[in-house]
């Protein structure tokens, strides 16, 4: 028994529709590289399998009967949606994706907002952007590149320096002129203060760490407020619950535009920082190596124009 459902020829159908848009099977036959006749065998056998005409042969060319235009209307809405899925597809493949893994704070202080300027120069590349506050391995990850913290050292993989590590507390103005602050460190060990929660080993400055440098402990009597990723920390500074510790250059914007002021003078150093991370064994795609040069120029700019680095 047979399939009423059943496809005619797809060729046919396809010389088809090009016949009805030029109403002459000539014309259909230079667009589609062929001959006339092919076009009117073509034609022949799809009305042959169909079982009626779909054109009506005249003295000047040919025109369509009513199951023709039938057929057309339903031919030219499927090829039209192939041609776009098609398009879709082809567009997908010539662009180039790039998956960037860091942390909360470089991502959200840094990162995001200069991700317009990456488009504009590389138009054709897709950035994605994946966030943990946690050390982990890229060479067991679906990453491309990571901009890490840390001390420089991540086995199979090269590492280029971005930023140094360069602290200072940060705290909102009006947090600033309620306790009276002068800008000196001892200050600092009776107010409220902000901690970034570490689950492993602690890969940045530390509260604790920093209060040793100065000679300082904490008292254990101040309201600290705990909190488990970067943009919270500064949330919670912007707010007036505390003093935080601000990287430097990542919180440069928020000390520019006053949301933030210094509390404390001058900037605390170490030898860890952000580096730009990749697996040694990797092939690097070309997309990869544009990012790589842009970034790299654009953390070089930022150094330069930050008021806390020296």
């Amino acid at each position: 028994m047979s399939n009423p459902k059943r496809l005619p020829p797809l060729q046919s159908l396809v010389y088809f529709e090009a016949a009805v848009r030029h109403l002459s099977f000539t014309a259909a036959a230079q667009e589609l590289g062929t001959s006339q006749p092919a076009v009117s065998q073509r034609i022949g056998l799809l009305e042959e399998d169909l079982g009626v005409p779909l054109f009506k042969r005249e003295h000047r060319g040919v025109s369509l009967t009513a199951d023709g235009a039938q057929l057309f209307s339903a031919v030219r809405e499927s090829l039209a949606g192939i041609g776009d899925a098609a398009a879709k597809i082809r567009a997908r493949r010539s662009r180039q994706v790039l998956t960037v893994a860091t942390d909360f704070g470089f991502a959200t202080y840094w990162l995001m907002p200069r991700l317009a300027a990456l488009q504009a120069l590389v138009p054709n590349l897709d950035v994605r952007i994946i966030t943990t506050q946690n050390a982990f391995d890229i060479r067991g990850e679906p990453v491309d590149i990571a901009i890490a913290f840390g001390a420089g050292q991540w086995p199979g993989c090269t590492a280029q320096r971005l930023f140094p590590e360069i602290v200072l507390p940060v705290c909102s103005p009006r947090f600033l002129a309620q306790y009276g602050l002068q800008g000196g460190a001892a200050e600092l060990v009776r107010l409220p203060l902000l901690h970034l929660e570490s689950t492993g080993p602690q890969r940045w400055l530390g509260w604790d760490s920093w209060l040793a440098l100065h000679g300082l402990t904490a008292t254990g009597e101040n309201r600290d407020l705990t909190l488990n990723n970067y943009p919270l920390v500064i949330q919670a500074a912007t707010a007036g619950q505390g003093v935080a510790l601000g990287w430097v250059p990542l919180v440069d914007d928020l000390v520019r535009s006053g949301q933030l002021v210094p509390a404390c003078q001058p900037p605390s150093r170490t030898g860890n920082g952000y580096f730009l991370v990749e697996p040694q064994a990797a092939r690097a795609p070309q997309a990869l190596h544009r990012f790589r040069a842009w970034i790299v120029g654009e953390c070089e700019q930022a150094l330069a124009a930050s008021p806390f680095y020296k």
